[in-house]
């Protein structure tokens, strides 16, 4: 995939979608592309959160672990950015991250994802926008699809 198809996904990503394409273009160009097979772990809770993963293709699942049992919470698609509230709140993953079917995705380290915050505002609001977003729908809804997670 050409630097500018990875762009125009990165614009599909509501955090992203009012960044200057300029500026997501040196984001694609630090990111990191991985592959994921079916099975394999993005990350695991209680890992370190080092960094935050934009879903390309393929689906994530998310998955809490008490008591010894991996409890599906939701899934990640295409356009989904995962891992990018632990971050911002320096706390452990809160959840595993497992490939449900092969997962492309942009891996966004840590140090990265805070000079684009830094340098673009708009993404701050974009984040807020988001949470709030979700903390209502959790209210209203009970879905356990999760098309923005705030994980």
């Amino acid at each position: 995939m050409l630097l500018n198809d990875e762009v125009q996904l990165l614009r599909k990503v509501p955090y992203f979608c009012r960044v200057d394409p300029c500026k997501l273009k040196l984001l694609a160009f630090t990111s990191d592309r991985v592959c994921f097979e079916p099975g394999q772990e993005l990350f695991c809770q209680g890992d370190s959160a080092e960094a935050a993963y934009v879903i390309l293709s393929g689906i994530a699942e998310l998955f809490t672990n008490t008591s010894g049992e991996d409890i599906k919470i939701g899934e990640a698609s295409c356009n989904s950015i995962i891992g990018e509230m632990c971050l911002i709140s320096n706390s452990l993953q809160a959840v595993t991250a497992r490939a449900k079917t092969e997962v492309e995705a942009l891996r966004i380290a840590k140090d990265t994802f805070f000079k684009v915050i830094a340098d673009n505002p708009r993404i701050n609001m974009e984040i807020s926008r988001t949470l709030a977003e979700n903390l209502r729908g959790s209210r209203f809804n009970g879905s356990n699809r999760i098309d923005q997670p705030a994980i």
